[in-house]
């Protein structure tokens, strides 16, 4: 296990009626920008809770922030930010309105032009508007990590960035707020939070003993709540676990000190960023193409991803990792989503296009061990067809 440093300032307000909380929470004389996607928030009646709990407070609203938030969009947040005075942000939403506050927050506290914010991967931000989140879809973990992914419409181009200057002050999760939730978005939920955590697991023994158990408990309970995830929307104790194993699958704990891949996403951002398909469905189909790519690289961790995860223990080693990978790919198609191009309508077409966004955008040595070239990620996306 390798030195590392582990920081996470943001506080949780966990439970059922959390949304009181704010009054307490948002600081009494903050100007506050609410931001927010569609219009379920209004709908479900969470947005009347929140201006509730806000009071006599200065708030103003932003909606309209998409499932991928552009940068375009986020440039307009920005704009009534800084003509209105606004001095504190409060996400309500999923992931994507999460990441999109961020990059508002850090933005808005930046000098330069907000496009080299993305570009250098966070590394210009050195302050940031203080904000906190209201989790109303439980996937991306965005509501407990320093993390966002912006995509520049104009270009094509879907680039993630991280400062310690934009975890949240604290994120408020009430299970109950998924309640109505389609079961698509759910679904995609349970894929996204499962492949961040194999992201962060299944690369190479590092004798991160308790970050390997602690993952694969993540694993195991997102294998075994999903069928009734899916099933029983109003389940309070199911999506209870849905939403906290979400939050810990990307808060920095299950990865500190061991290596780290990440081929999947990078990858699967370009296929978002061409073709507009669910970020989550696009690491259903380029995981097991990239499992069974890096099959030698991660002979231990597959077997042992087999064995503790899925019960994989009769047969030879190759036959133990195939059937690892096959139960990682049936994992998702059981959630309902797709794990080939050609369930999107896309063929050798969109090989050669990601591949092409893969190099323009420098993405030529992926994986943990910085193997994965141009060559292997076409193979990789050809395999996925």
């Amino acid at each position: 296990m390798q030195n590392f440093e582990f920081y996470n300032p943001t506080k949780i307000v966990f439970g059922a009626n959390t949304i009181a909380t704010l009054a307490k929470l948002v600081p009494e004389g903050a100007r506050v920008l609410m931001l927010y996607g569609g219009e379920s928030a209004e709908k479900t009646g969470t947005l009347a809770e929140v201006r509730a709990a806000l009071g006599q407070r200065v708030v103003r609203e932003f909606g309209g922030i998409e499932p991928n938030p552009s940068y375009e969009t986020m440039l307009r947040a920005l704009a009534q930010v800084r003509e209105e005075k606004l001095d504190f942000l409060l996400a309500v939403g999923g992931g994507s309105v999460i990441d999109g506050t961020k990059f508002v927050a850090a933005a808005a506290s930046y000098g330069g032009e907000p496009w080299d914010i993305l570009q250098s991967g966070g590394a210009v931000v050195k302050a940031a508007l203080p904000f906190g989140t209201v989790l109303t879809l439980p996937a991306t973990g965005s509501e407990m990590n320093n993390g966002a992914v912006i995509t520049r419409q104009s270009s094509h181009t879907k680039l993630p960035f991280h400062s310690s200057h934009v975890f949240p002050r604290f994120s408020v999760l009430d299970p109950s707020k998924t309640f109505n939730l389609p079961t698509k978005q759910v679904a995609n939920g349970v894929a996204d939070a499962f492949v961040h955590i194999v992201e962060q697991y299944l690369t190479y023994p590092a004798g991160g003993m308790a970050q390997d158990r602690f993952a694969e408990g993540l694993l195991q309970t997102l294998v075994e709540i999903a069928p009734r995830a899916l099933a029983k929307p109003d389940d309070y104790e199911v999506r209870g676990n849905l939403m906290w194993v979400a939050a810990l699958a990307l808060n920095g704990l299950i990865g500190a000190g061991v290596p780290q891949d990440w081929a999947t996403h990078l990858i699967g951002h370009e296929l978002t960023a061409l073709y507009n398909i669910d970020h989550a469905r696009t690491l259903a189909i380029v995981l097991p193409s990239v499992l069974q790519s890096q099959r030698e690289h991660k002979r231990a961790k597959l077997l042992q991803y087999g064995a503790r995860v899925w019960g994989i223990d009769a047969g030879s080693e190759d036959e133990r990792i195939d059937a690892a990978i096959h139960a990682t790919r049936a994992f998702f198609e059981g959630l309902g989503i797709g794990t080939r191009l050609s369930d999107y309508g896309l063929g050798r077409e969109a090989v050669d296009a990601v591949v092409a966004q893969l190099e323009a955008h420098g993405m030529s040595a992926l994986g943990e061990h910085k193997n994965i070239d141009l060559a292997a990620s076409r193979a990789i996306l050809t395999a996925a067809l």
